[in-house]
């Protein structure tokens, strides 16, 4: 494969792996023992050429949240509803890479899902057996979007295979996107505005390396194309009028709020970026080109894009679930979930932003998302659905088990991009992931946690 780049710190590494059983059961391939590192049984080995993985955990401990009473009912309450039925290959899943292509290779590394030696990346024969979930918001905050994408892509040709969840940020982009295209009103007049400010960096990159001289050219005047992204004055008026036929009054004034305190970040936020209107446009109307179009150069990333993914008693999703996706996963699966996000997305109205479809990448339990009640929990338990691995919620000390509204969920995203490492006062480049074994093993590998997380769901019950 071609390279994608070197460690960010050479950090060394410590010899030849012991405890590879499952591994190698899994066809692990040691072309080079002298540089897998060290590892107890169920860790990966980790093939790392370059040195840069010595802050990951070597050895095991139990889970210490399997001990909460909430999380233990939750477990007993699996084993009444018939057990636990477990993928029929491992799933590695990795979440929120959020635009840092070196937490998502240095986490793919931490796995055993690629060896990387002198910046060249190569699969592994367990990485060609796994299904990787890449857990959504693989979009802004980190260093480089179109390099982390351009990894990703590096990855799928070499045979893995992933899937894509939908983030909310991911969503955001393709909302800003289509917020400039056909016909404008009041209900999507703001939305640039509304979800455009944390896709800036996006935007600049995109206009650094695809955007033309003749692109610019043929946009008008730098306040036409002003007037084309900002709401008008009189847009919230107009705005609680229109919404009203799709979302609540109590979301309309939120809406019209959060609309505001943007706008005065936005004119700060775009001149740090460097970026005149007429720039803005031509990189938006340059994302749908190479994001939407047939053919486009990114393509490929949203047509893959799914809301939610099944493999046995688990379901992968970036955010949540609530009563309406539990009845739809329950009576119609997973395939139909997708096919209505899909249609959904790419109309992307406030009721669809607002509803029970964007709410599988947006909620968090709060007052304000679409609720999750004992009816919907008992129709995922009673389909064998019984613990959600999401994203979404970043967490300092790795992977985190806990009961949400009375189902076991698996919070995966550990903090992997450097610029929420920073706000959170984490150093360096995040590295993990949650590996889920045919066996009912389940792991939660962290570079901030000093051992590796394991817990056996149905050993646990019965204990």
């Amino acid at each position: 494969m071609a390279a994608l780049g070197g460690c960010v710190e050479n950090q060394g590494t410590e010899g030849q792996s012991e405890g590879l059983t499952l591994y190698v059961a899994w066809g692990w391939g040691l072309d080079n023992p002298q540089s897998i590192i060290r590892t107890e049984p169920l860790l990966p080995p980790i093939f790392d050429g370059d040195g840069c993985m010595a802050d990951l955990p070597r050895a095991l401990e139990p889970w210490s949240e399997t001990f909460d009473q909430p999380v233990a009912d939750c477990l007993a309450r699996a084993r009444r509803y018939g057990g636990w039925l477990w993928p029929n290959r491992p799933v590695v899943f990795i979440s929120d890479p959020h635009a840092d292509a070196e937490g998502f290779l240095r986490s793919l590394i931490a796995a055993g899902v690629i060896g990387r030696n002198g910046g060249q990346i190569t699969l592994t024969p367990f990485g060609r057996a796994a299904q990787i979930i890449l857990g959504g918001d693989t979009l802004d905050k980190g260093p480089s979007n179109l390099v982390l994408l351009d990894a990703i892509a590096e990855v799928l040709d070499s045979g893995a295979e992933v899937t894509i969840l939908a983030g909310n940020h991911d969503l955001r982009m393709l909302m800003a996107i289509g917020s400039v295209r056909g016909e404008r009103h009041s209900l999507n007049e703001h939305l640039f505005v509304r979800m455009g400010r944390k896709i800036l960096p996006a935007l600049r990159e995109v206009l650094d390396r695809f955007v033309t001289l003749e692109d610019l050219a043929a946009l008008p005047s730098e306040d036409v194309c002003k007037t084309r992204l900002m709401p008008a004055k009189d847009w919230a008026d107009r705005f609680a009028v229109a919404a009203r036929a799709e979302v609540r009054a109590p979301v309309i004034t939120k809406e019209i709020r959060k609309l505001y305190e943007k706008l005065t970040k936005f004119e700060t936020d775009r001149a740090r970026h460097n970026m005149t209107y007429r720039e803005l446009l031509a990189a938006l109307l340059k994302c749908h080109d190479i994001f939407l179009a047939p053919g486009g150069h990114y393509a490929w990333f949203y047509d893959r894009m799914q809301a939610v993914a099944r493999s046995g008693s688990l379901v992968f999703v970036h955010a949540g679930l609530c009563d309406h996706m539990a009845t739809a996963l329950a009576r119609d699966g997973v395939n139909a979930v997708n096919a209505a996000y899909r249609d959904a997305a790419n109309r992307a109205t406030l009721g669809f932003y607002f509803g029970p479809l964007a709410n599988l990448v947006r909620t968090k339990y709060r007052k304000s998302d679409c609720t999750l009640t004992e009816e919907g929990v008992d129709l995922l338990q009673r389909a064998g659905l019984h613990m959600v691995v999401q994203g979404h919620v970043n967490n300092n000390a790795g992977q985190r088990l806990l009961a949400k509204r009375g189902l076991l969920h698996l919070e995966g995203d550990i903090t992997l991009d450097r610029a929420s490492r920073a706000l959170e006062g984490l150093e360096g480049v995040g590295a993990g992931a949650t590996l889920i074994f045919p066996s009912g093993d389940v792991i939660g590998l962290s570079c901030d946690h000093p051992r590796a997380k394991h817990f056996a769901p149905e050993r646990m019950v019965a204990q």
